[in-house]
C-alpha cells in the first residue's frame, strides 16, 4: 500500500491510546497523539505499565518531530496530550514536551463548541486557548475536507463515542485518500455499535480501517455486545484489512471476541490488533494487571509513591 500506516501506541502495545502515524506523498500526520493509563482491578498501574507509558511518550515525541500535521478527534487524554500540565500519574506529560509536540505543526482539532459534552468542551476550550500561544496553525476538524497535492483528508461530521446519544459525547473519523487507496481512522466509536455507522464505514470502502473495538471489559456500559460483534463481522466481510484494538484489548478475553468475529465472517479479509499489524508480540498489560502484581511485586519505593499521591499529585515520576 502506498499510504504508510504505523500504529504508534495502542493497548496491544502496552498503553491506552490509538496514536497512529500516516504518511502519503504530500503529508506526514499524527492522529490522536496521546497515551494514558487508568485505575483497574482496584490497583494503580504496575511499574511495567509506567515503563511502557514512558517509552511510548518518548517514541511519540520522536515521531512528532517529522510530522507536519496533527489531528485530534476528541478530548480524552488517551487521544491528545494536554498543554501546561505536569502529570506522571496517568499521562507522563510535562509542559515543555507537550509544547514541542504541537510547535510548528498544522493542528486540526475537534470542534470544542459544538457536538461535544461538558467535560470535553472545557478541555477543548482550554487546549485551544493554550495552542493559540504556541507557534502553530489551528483549525477545526469537524466535517472538513483538506486537499494537499494527491492527498485528500476527509474528516467526518461528529459521530457518537459509542452508542447513540452517548454521555461520552462525539468524535470525528479521519479518512485519508491517495490515488486509489483509502485508510479510515474510526477513532473511539467503540464498535461500531449502530447499523447506520456500520453501513457508513462499509460504504467508504477503505483498504484499511482502524477501529477502537467495543469496551467489553465494562459490561454495564455496553448494552449490545452481540449486535456490535455482528457489526464488526459485517465490516470484516466487506473490508480487506481491519485493525481492531483500544477498548477491546482491555478485556482479558479479547481473543475470544476476535475469534467470534472471524467465525461469523469467514473469508480471507484480515482483522488483527495493532501489534499484530506491526508484526510484534501483543503486549496488552492493563487487562492482566492483577497477574502482573502477582508475578512481579512492585518495590517498596513504588508502593510508597502510590500511597503518597495526595501529597505529590503526580508531579513526581514513579520510582520504576
Amino acid at each position: 500500500m502506498g499510504i504508510k500506516v504505523t500504529p504508534i501506541a495502542f493497548e496491544s502495545l502496552g498503553v491506552r491510546s490509538m496514536c497512529t502515524y500516516i504518511e502519503t506523498r504530500n503529508i506526514r500526520m499524527l492522529i490522536d497523539p496521546g497515551a494514558s493509563l487508568g485505575f483497574r482491578y482496584g490497583k494503580m498501574p504496575h511499574p511495567l505499565e509506567y515503563r511502557s507509558l514512558m517509552e511510548t511518550k518518548r517514541r511519540m515525541y520522536e515521531i512528532a518531530e517529522k510530522v507536519d500535521t496533527i489531528i485530534i478527534t476528541h478530548y480524552h487524554t488517551d487521544h491528545y496530550t494536554p498543554l501546561k500540565m505536569t502529570d506522571y500519574l496517568w499521562t507522563w506529560t510535562t509542559p515543555s514536551e507537550a509544547e514541542k509536540l504541537y510547535e510548528g505543526k498544522r493542528v486540526i482539532i475537534k470542534d470544542y463548541k459544538n457536538n461535544i459534552n461538558l467535560n470535553q468542551r472545557r478541555r477543548g476550550w482550554i487546549f485551544w486557548k493554550l495552542l493559540s500561544k504556541i507557534e502553530c496553525k489551528v483549525e477545526i476538524a469537524d466535517d472538513k475536507i483538506i486537499v494537499d497535492g494527491d492527498t485528500n483528508i476527509i474528516i467526518s461530521k461528529p459521530v457518537p463515542h459509542g452508542e447513540e446519544n452517548s454521555k461520552l459525547g462525539y468524535v470525528v473519523m479521519v479518512e485519508v485518500e491517495e490515488a486509489n487507496e483509502r485508510v479510515l481512522f474510526a477513532s473511539d466509536i467503540q464498535g461500531p455499535q449502530t447499523k447506520s455507522l456500520t453501513d457508513w464505514i462499509i460504504s467508504l470502502n477503505p483498504n484499511l480501517v482502524i477501529l477502537s473495538g467495543p469496551p467489553t471489559y465494562m459490561p454495564n456500559a455496553l448494552k449490545n455486545v452481540n449486535e456490535t460483534i455482528n457489526n464488526i463481522a459485517k465490516i470484516k466481510m466487506k473490508i480487506k484489512h481491519t485493525i481492531m484494538d483500544h477498548h477491546i484489548l482491555r478485556d482479558k478475553n479479547w481473543k475470544e471476541y476476535f475469534n467470534e468475529v472471524k467465525g461469523k465472517a469467514k473469508n480471507n479479509n484480515i482483522i488483527e490488533t495493532a501489534a499484530e499489524y506491526l508484526g510484534v508480540e501483543v503486549n496488552a498489560l492493563e487487562c492482566i494487571r492483577d497477574e502482573l502484581y502477582e508475578r512481579e511485586e512492585p518495590s517498596a519505593e513504588f508502593t510508597k509513591w502510590c500511597r503518597s499521591i495526595r501529597k505529590h499529585r503526580g508531579k513526581e515520576p514513579p520510582p520504576i
